[in-house]
């Protein structure tokens, strides 16, 4: 079967369009992944790197400006990252710069953080210098916690629900009182008591007082009470003289 003209046309479209999306791909993802511009190259050394995987971006100042470009496995505690960076971002980039692993996004993919620095020197970075990285927060160890918690909250719902239980169906001193009508009535009325007691006290020293102011006008007892008064006159007397005579000494 001859292929006509007009299908020599279409396959031959169909061709240069699928070849036009193929060379823009490269281009975009060559472009994310600074395959066509100049680029230099930090490393920095990480205890953990959490999930973190080649190819994921480089972050700076909110703006993706690299790739993760390899991920080796120094020793048991090391792990280097390597990192492929714009050079256009070097001229900000001091040699006191900090890498950090975070994630784009709450449950978004890891990427690393570059903070510039600067604080301590001017000198920029160079191609293939290790700065100081800063390990990422444990999450594993984050959401086991938070676990441990939420068991240790079930548990004590739990417990307080047994309890509030018990005192429902009237279990214990405090279910008792609160579900049994003759506790709480002997309860009431010992507190009643314990009011009228209280007003019998406070009667009875009102009494007292009355009683006494009486006795100290009664022509009986006021005698007594002026003899009381003079001894008390003259026990202030004594105490004065001796101030006095200690006072002179001085």
């Amino acid at each position: 079967m001859k292929t006509t003209p007009s299908q020599k046309v279409k396959i031959g479209l169909f061709t240069f369009i699928g070849l036009l999306v193929v060379i823009a791909a490269v281009f975009f993802i060559g472009n994310q992944k600074s395959l066509f511009s100049a680029t230099f190259k930090l490393s920095g050394m990480f205890n953990n790197v959490n999930g973190l995987q080649v190819g994921n971006n480089v972050r700076f100042a909110g703006i993706n400006v690299g790739v993760v470009d390899d991920i080796d496995i120094v020793n048991d505690t090391s792990v280097k990252v390597t990192l492929t960076i714009n050079d256009e971002v070097k001229k900000f980039v001091k040699k006191d710069a900090r890498m950090s692993i975070g994630s784009d996004g709450l449950m978004g993919d890891k990427l690393v953080v570059l903070m510039p620095g600067g604080a301590n020197t001017t000198d920029m970075v160079k191609d293939g210098d290790q700065i100081k990285s800063v390990n990422p927060v444990d999450v594993d160890k984050i959401i086991g916690k938070f676990t441990r918690m939420a068991d240790n909250a079930g548990t004590l719902i739990d417990n307080l629900g047994q309890i509030m239980a018990k005192i429902n169906h009237g279990q214990g001193s405090l279910g008792r009182l609160l579900n049994n009508d003759k506790m709480a009535k002997e309860m009431e009325s010992t507190v009643t008591q314990a009011k009228a007691t209280i007003k019998n006290v406070h009667k009875t020293t009102s009494t007292l007082n009355e009683d006494l102011k009486a006795a100290q006008h009664n022509f009986l007892l006021k005698g007594f009470f002026k003899k009381k008064q003079k001894a008390e006159k003259a026990r202030q007397d004594s105490i004065r003289k001796a101030h006095e005579k200690m006072s002179k000494k001085d």
